[in-house]
C-alpha cells in the first residue's frame, strides 16, 4: 500500500535533515507533490532509493558515483 509522507517523515527514513529533502525535491532527484504541504509517496521514495543506489547525492545538482 502506498502512503504519502511529509518532508519530516522522508528525512527520518533517509536519515538526513529536512533541508536535504527540500534540496532533493528542488533539484528533481526526488519527486514531490504539494497537498497543502510537500509530500512524497512511498512508491517514489522506493524508486528514488533504487535509482540512486551507489551514488553520492551530497550535492543533488552534481550527483557522482561512489565507485572509485
Amino acid at each position: 500500500m502506498h502512503e504519502l509522507l511529509d518532508v519530516a517523515e522522508v528525512a527520518r527514513r533517509l536519515k538526513c535533515n529536512r533541508n536535504t529533502v527540500y534540496e532533493l525535491i528542488r533539484s528533481g532527484q526526488l519527486v514531490g507533490l504539494k497537498l497543502g504541504r510537500l509530500k512524497v509517496s512511498t512508491m517514489e521514495l522506493d524508486d528514488f532509493l533504487n535509482r540512486n543506489a551507489g551514488m553520492d547525492l551530497t550535492d543533488p545538482l552534481n550527483v557522482k558515483s561512489l565507485k572509485c
